[in-house]
């Protein structure tokens, strides 16, 4: 049994939102969203087990695990598939690709979940639409959120990229420019007034030293 709110209260969850708590059953057992409070968490949704570009995505966030638990992030699947889809799902990618799925894939099959974080609509008859990703801080607020179309693939380093990017901008201090990688500098956040224009003529943007 999912515990959540009803998809007639649904709206889509935006930037700086609490994410939706439930409960649910999963590869791995019953699952809680609360109950990764205190760490970076991926949820992200896929439409259905047993699709070839759900499965390449499977198979990059299973190649960087390590990556991703050195951040100190958890990842967490969702699709409509029932739980015994799920595992036989799983099992397949093992057996074909020797890949091992060792974060948990709910089931959703009434789709209560995807319409309570607004991947799909109240009137939506099918999943062809949840593949959404919510970037979730330790506190439980949603920090990203991306969406992406059944026919191209997320990049699982892009994944990786953007919870090391929202980490490192976490204190408040720095922007991430575009392509940020780890090591490289921050931005300076833009002044407040003309009283705080720095010298130069790269004061609207410039590095941190």
């Amino acid at each position: 049994m999912t515990e959540t709110q009803s998809p007639s209260s649904a709206r889509t969850i935006r930037i700086g939102d609490f994410a939706p708590d439930f409960v649910a059953r999963s590869t791995k057992g019953e699952v809680k969203l609360s109950s990764y409070r205190g760490r970076w968490l991926i949820f992200f949704s896929h439409p259905a087990d047993f699709t070839p570009v759900c499965t390449t995505e499977f198979l990059g966030l299973a190649r960087m695990k390590a990556e991703f638990a050195a951040l100190d992030c958890a990842l967490l699947g969702l699709s409509v598939d029932s739980l015994y889809a799920h595992l036989a799902w799983v099992r397949a990618i093992e057996q074909q690709f020797g890949a091992s799925i060792d974060f948990p894939i709910i089931e959703d099959p009434s789709m209560v979940i995807g319409h309570a974080f607004g991947m799909i609509d109240a009137a939506s008859t099918d999943a062809m639409a949840m593949r959404s990703a919510y970037f979730i801080d330790p506190k439980g607020v949603v920090r990203a959120v991306t969406c992406y179309p059944p026919n191209v693939g997320r990049s699982a380093d892009e994944m990786l990229r953007l919870i090391a990017a929202l980490q490192a901008v976490d204190d408040g201090k720095g922007f991430a420019p575009e392509g940020w990688q780890p090591g490289q500098p921050l931005l300076a956040p833009p002044p407040n007034g003309s009283a705080d224009l720095p010298e130069g003529a790269d004061w609207f943007c410039r590095t941190l030293p």
